[in-house]
């Protein structure tokens, strides 16, 4: 069997009266991306800490790559991590910031330029730390994070404050690393762009534990919605009233009108939208289920589902 990334038991932190993590336990496989999701204030960073040995645990148990949590020095060599914005020397170029950073950690400053490399920071490397955008500043903290070729690889929100690109591109990045045989674990308020990058999930809400598991059995199986399409734009509220008098739940998002299922069977209110249509003459471009997003589920789990 193989031996899981980090396994703890019943991780807990207390400052004073207030409980930031409560008795959490998560087990992580090893060669996986997983997103760690929760709403601000749900412990995500001050779990990240306390395995990073950055934050003592009130109470709990458990390894990290097989090393027991209470001696983060047998495990943190084979650890590499980007906890909010990285501080380096901004008068410094990137790479020669990369070389300090290696010179005081015992490795080998010949990996640098490849590093920068895996990080699309090539050919740039030799610029002032304070000339880079806010993209390259956390591609370079994640360079910082990969200079001891590490196994597990820890990211507290690595795309924040990026633009839809710089996102996109973190996401790229993200995907080549565990590609690579690494554990990563991700934590980010982009959800979308979590379900399209990690194969396992963990949420939490106040310290404790929501879901842990793959992706796709958190998401799997339609929503309990059907997306509906005519042809022609002006028979979207023709089609809803219609709709609407045969007692369906009709809504418009976008450019197309979303019914709801209510505990009937997908196919016959396909079946009834379908005939109504037909009835009144018009072309649908689509009539289908709707798919769970990860945005649905967290919001239906976290706050009791409340919006």
């Amino acid at each position: 069997m193989t031996t899981p990334a980090l396994s703890v038991t019943g991780l807990t932190k207390r400052y004073g009266s207030r409980t930031a993590v409560d008795d959490l336990d998560v087990e992580l496989p090893a060669g996986v991306v997983a997103g760690f999701v929760g709403p601000n204030g749900a412990g995500k960073t001050t779990t990240m800490a306390m395995l990073l040995g950055l934050v003592r645990p009130t109470s709990g148990t458990g390894t990290v790559l097989g090393a027991p949590i209470d001696r983060p020095a047998a495990y943190l060599p084979s650890v590499g991590a980007l906890i909010e914005t990285p501080a380096f020397y901004p008068s410094l170029s990137g790479a020669a910031n990369l070389r300090v950073l290696a010179t005081v950690g015992g490795y080998d400053t010949a990996r640098i330029p490849a590093l920068l490399a895996v990080v699309g920071l090539e050919g740039r490397g030799e610029d002032r730390y304070r000339s880079y955008s806010l993209g390259m500043k956390q591609r370079l903290g994640i360079a910082a994070a990969l200079l001891g070729d590490p196994e597990l690889l820890i990211l507290d929100e690595p795309a924040n404050g990026l633009d839809p690109q710089g996102v996109r591109e973190m996401r790229s990045l993200i995907g080549d690393l565990a590609g690579a045989g690494r554990t990563v674990l991700v934590s980010s308020h982009d959800l979308s762009e979590l379900e399209q990058v990690c194969d396992w999930l963990i949420l939490i809400e106040t310290g404790r534990s929501l879901y842990q598991g793959p992706t796709r059995e958190l998401l799997d199986g339609v929503s309990g919605e059907l997306a509906v399409v005519p042809q022609r734009t002006e028979d979207r509220p023709v089609l809803a009233e219609l709709l609407a008098a045969r007692g369906h739940r009709v809504d418009q998002r976008d450019d197309r009108l979303v019914v709801s299922v209510d505990g009937a069977g997908v196919g016959d209110v396909a079946a009834c939208v379908n005939r109504a249509a037909f009835d009144a003459g018009m072309v649908l471009v689509e009539l289908s289920p709707l798919r769970t997003t990860l945005e649905d589920r967290y919001l239906s789990m976290v706050h009791g589902g409340a919006r």
